[in-house]
């Protein structure tokens, strides 16, 4: 090397890095062809941790704090080059930063939904989603596992693998947490917490720490959840005749809301508690069996049944199309609220 090309070339005195921007998780200084001074500095921040790297072995590692660059401070790196114990002249190595403060507000989701078993349900299609944060804990393994020799690594780059890796642990822990779907509301912490359990050696894998794990949501798709919603309706309900009764009432705004107004709810309303009785009846009919062998001769009265001419008087009346009474079936107007009958 003539004493020209010696002085055109750049020695690096200082070296250190500022994260311009959230997200950078790895950041290579760069060379370009530049040398480090011997007794340089390097300043390694909290929340930061450096690696030197020559031909593509790990030398050194460094964690927060100033360092001149000497033999007392590249042990692995004095040996690798086998300099002398002066060790005057530059060197070059490359040089990378690894940011390790929480990477917060990561978001993980079921892109579909997952089918898992239920107690109650049996099997049922289920999503769940929340936020996660980690920071890099192992820049060793971080470099050789997922960033290499990137000049620059995001938690962007990162994030598909990470959330692919929640998704997949999640299916197991649903299935395996035993715990009803109604039930999942209530118990979201405790699921979070295996989530985090079966998540946390894959992220040591990658040089991670998972620092915290949260379930924010699990519900069902639209169709299942209308499904349910049915049910617990009917569970509200209690028996069909009140059920009936309840949607009657529901039609009434809507029967207002329409041409005939009044009339409309009126026979909405004659309809629902007719059909209710007719239901509730039948019901009831069939609890109760006529006895055996029917009526005595004789022309005696029947037993154990309605007296005679009961269903004559059952066949004498209608109901109001507009009021819902019972009144006789000859009536024109109804006595209760003078509607004209049809």
């Amino acid at each position: 090397m003539t004493l020209g090309s010696f002085l055109k070339k750049q020695f690096i005195d200082v070296i250190d890095w500022t994260e311009p921007e959230d997200g950078i998780l790895a950041y290579r200084y760069p060379m370009q062809d530049r040398e480090i001074q011997n007794g340089g500095k390097l300043t390694v921040r909290d929340s930061q941790m450096a690696l030197f790297v020559n031909e593509g072995k790990i030398a050194d590692q460094f964690n927060p704090g100033l360092y001149t660059l000497n033999t007392n401070t590249l042990p692995l790196l004095t040996y690798i080059m086998n300099w002398d114990k002066a060790f005057q002249s530059p060197f070059k190595s490359d040089v990378y930063f690894y940011s390790t403060r929480q990477q917060t507000d990561q978001h993980w989701g079921t892109p579909n939904p997952i089918t898992i078993r239920d107690k109650d349900f049996g099997m049922i299609r289920m999503r769940g989603f929340g936020i996660y944060a980690y920071h890099i804990s192992d820049p060793k393994t971080f470099y050789q596992k997922i960033s290499g020799t990137r000049e620059t690594y995001t938690a962007a780059e990162l994030e598909g693998q990470l959330r692919n890796t929640i998704i997949a642990m999640m299916t197991d822990a649903f299935a395996n947490s035993q715990v009803p779907f109604l039930d999942l509301a209530a118990n979201q912490t405790m699921l979070a917490q295996k989530i985090s359990e079966k998540v946390g050696p894959t992220f040591t894998g990658y040089g991670l720490t998972l620092d915290s794990f949260v379930v924010e949501n699990v519900s069902l798709p639209d169709e299942l959840q209308k499904v349910l919603d049915q049910r617990i309706e009917m569970n509200m309900v209690g028996n069909l005749q009140q059920y009936t009764q309840f949607q009657a009432a529901q039609s009434i705004p809507i029967a207002a809301a329409n041409e005939g107004g009044g009339a409309g709810i009126g026979a909405g309303l004659g309809a629902g508690i007719a059909m209710g009785q007719a239901i509730a009846g039948a019901v009831q009919g069939g609890m109760n069996p006529p006895p055996q062998g029917g009526a005595p001769t004789g022309g005696g009265a029947p037993t154990g049944g309605a007296p005679a001419g009961g269903a004559a008087t059952a066949s004498a009346t209608k109901f109001c199309m507009s009021c819902g009474k019972s009144i006789p079936r000859s009536a024109g107007f109804c006595p209760e609220c003078g509607q004209k009958q049809g």
